[in-house]
């Protein structure tokens, strides 16, 4: 019985005893925090002042072209290049764009001139989201088995992939060229190959050999590394399949750095100049918005207005992908490599 009687007396002592140490600390931390704080703010607000003070310059320097071109599409050709520069148009007019995709009322003089097409960015865009969908998806497939799948060889495949980051494409032109040329059963060819011209100015071949990339695939293992494999096992022991656990469990943890890769995908495809120009061979159906543009600077040399207005719809689409995904983007970035 005294034992008894003994332990809630001791546990009442102890917790009566317990609250008191917080306290006590609670009101010393009171007392160092005001000047604590008033350092901390001073350090940040001057780190901030001086991060501003040497990032704005670098931000004007990248930033002022653009904002200049934008200005140019909408001046005529007599005011485009006045010394000092016109940032902001007296008069702007919209005889640019409609001299480059050849709509509303024209001059015969305008009409005569060569002029953009709709079509060039209709074939960049289809060519670009396809691109984006397709190697993002087989991007996660391929990280997820080198980061949460069990295989020989495993880490042996991963380097060999990263190898190929170090490969400049220019080197691998001419091999996907034969390749794609050289496609079975497609453009006339038969089981060899032979025969015709495979996939050569068509969606395939500007399509395909981009719907897998080795720095997607690095990108994207490296965040999947930093989910616990825990959540995984749970997956596996309620009886979902490695495919389902893929999709309904890995990627829905993994939108920042899709939405990355997703990002640098979308910029390389529709900024993508050479491929297209080797494959398409000048042909307007499959024509993308940079080898159209640039053969519109061939044929226009002077109608500056035109190409600056072609030049402003050809870089809209990549600034709207940006900032509609901008804050997955940072995070990606930002967490990417981290495990926990």
């Amino acid at each position: 019985m005294t034992g008894v009687t003994e332990e809630p007396t001791a546990s009442r002592f102890v917790s009566e005893l317990e609250p008191v140490v917080p306290e006590q600390v609670r009101r010393g931390r009171r007392r160092r925090r005001p000047g604590a704080v008033r350092d901390r703010e001073h350090m940040s607000t001057g780190a901030k002042v001086g991060t501003y003070l040497v990032l704005a310059p670098i931000a004007i320097l990248f930033v002022a072209p653009f904002v200049w071109m934008i200005s140019a599409s909408f001046q005529p050709m007599s005011t485009i290049f006045a010394n000092p520069p016109t940032w902001l148009p007296d008069d702007p007019t919209l005889s640019g764009y409609k001299g480059f995709l050849n709509v509303g009322e024209l001059t015969e003089a305008q009409q005569s001139q060569g002029h953009g097409d709709w079509k060039w960015f209709a074939n960049s865009a289809f060519v670009a989201i396809t691109i984006t969908v397709l190697q993002t998806f087989f991007n996660a497939l391929c990280a997820y088995a080198f980061a949460k799948r069990k295989f020989p060889g495993r880490n042996v495949i991963f380097v060999l992939f990263l190898a190929t980051m170090m490969v400049p494409g220019q080197i691998t032109l001419i091999p996907n060229y034969i390749i794609v040329q050289h496609i079975p059963f497609f453009g006339g060819n038969d089981w060899m190959g032979m025969g015709g011209h495979g996939w050569l100015n068509s969606y395939w071949g500007l399509i395909m050999p981009g719907i897998v990339s080795a720095f997607g695939i690095f990108l994207l293992r490296q965040y999947m590394m930093s989910i616990p494999d825990a959540l995984l096992d749970a997956a596996r022991i309620d009886g979902a399949g490695e495919f389902r656990i893929f999709w309904n469990v890995v990627l829905p943890l993994c939108m920042p750095a899709l939405a990355a890769n997703a990002i640098f995908t979308f910029q390389g495809a529709w900024e993508d100049f050479l491929w297209p120009l080797l494959i398409t061979s000048g042909d307007p159906d499959k024509t993308t918005a940079p080898v159209g543009l640039a053969l519109f600077v061939v044929q226009n040399k002077t109608d500056w207005n035109l190409l600056f207005a072609g030049s402003v719809i050809a870089t809209l689409p990549m600034i709207i992908v940006f900032l509609i995904f901008q804050r997955h983007f940072v995070r990606g970035i930002a967490v990417t490599g981290l495990k926990e």
